[in-house]
């Protein structure tokens, strides 16, 4: 795992996107199409600003052959609703930097077909080749996607009750509580852990308890974060803010100031 302590937001926008490019510019270099990891939420979205903006001034490349996958989706709201997670994600990003509608993919939330739901989306994975980026962040108790506190550190692609304090989190996008959907269809630790590469995004104070517990903490289902720690590749992109209470923040720092220039991440 290699932890990078950047200057703000935006800096931790930018190193993010010079990562996801490479793997486009990578695999287009050998005639092959990138599979990235795409989340929703606050977090990416300075991310997804600043792909669009090289895009669309040229500095980005194509990202016609880009196939990708959402993190989860939400069950039960109505089709063509503007917050389920599919919409969001081509809003917000695919669409900007022209990636072809059907090859922008996330769990099927339709109800008659909802029990296969999770195998079917693990298959259009595979079938991809696999993820070779995913883009993630973390909630403050320490959730990745929609993987509470208590989630199997194995598990796959599922139905999940969301808790009361998530819906009350997410009814900020719906107006109230109330509106907001009792269950989702969200990747599992074990399916995130299949990625080629984790790409792990926080910025803000109240990120930095979750992330020292992540990072430095044991793992445990207790903080479904902490699974990272046994990935192979992991980068955890944070600003001071969010890095504030990591006991290791020194040896951090001084690992990435002497990195050789021609690593990257």
């Amino acid at each position: 795992m290699e932890v990078v302590v950047l200057d703000d937001a935006a800096a931790v926008a930018a190193l993010a996107a010079d990562a996801i490019e490479a793997v486009v510019r990578r695999r287009a270099a050998d005639n092959t199409s990138a599979v990235l990891g795409l989340a929703t939420g606050s977090t990416p979205l300075a991310t997804y600003e600043e792909l669009i903006r090289r895009a669309q001034d040229g500095r980005g490349p194509s990202y016609a052959g880009v196939e990708t996958f959402n993190l989860d989706e939400y069950v039960g709201l109505p089709d063509g609703h503007e917050q389920a997670y599919l919409a969001t994600i081509r809003r917000e990003f695919t669409d900007a930097v022209g990636i072809p509608p059907e090859r922008v993919h996330g769990p099927d939330p339709t109800e008659a077909t909802l029990p296969d739901a999770g195998e079917r989306y693990e298959a259009a994975i595979e079938r991809a080749g696999g993820i070779d980026v995913q883009l993630l962040g973390i909630g403050s108790d320490g959730h990745l996607a929609f993987n509470e506190p208590g989630s199997s550190l194995a598990s796959l692609t599922r139905i999940k009750t969301l808790t009361a304090t998530t819906r009350r989190d997410n009814a900020r996008f719906f107006g109230s509580p109330d509106a907001v959907p009792h269950h989702v269809l969200t990747q599992g630790l074990g399916t995130i852990s299949r990625a080629g590469h984790l790409l792990l995004l926080a910025t803000g104070e109240g990120k930095a308890a979750a992330v020292a517990e992540a990072v430095e903490g044991p793992v445990s289902a207790s903080c479904p974060a902490s699974v990272l720690q046994h990935h192979r590749h992991v980068s955890v992109l944070l600003d001071e803010a969010a890095a504030s209470r990591l006991a290791r923040l020194d040896y951090y720092r001084e690992v990435y100031a002497d990195k050789p220039g021609w690593q990257g991440i």
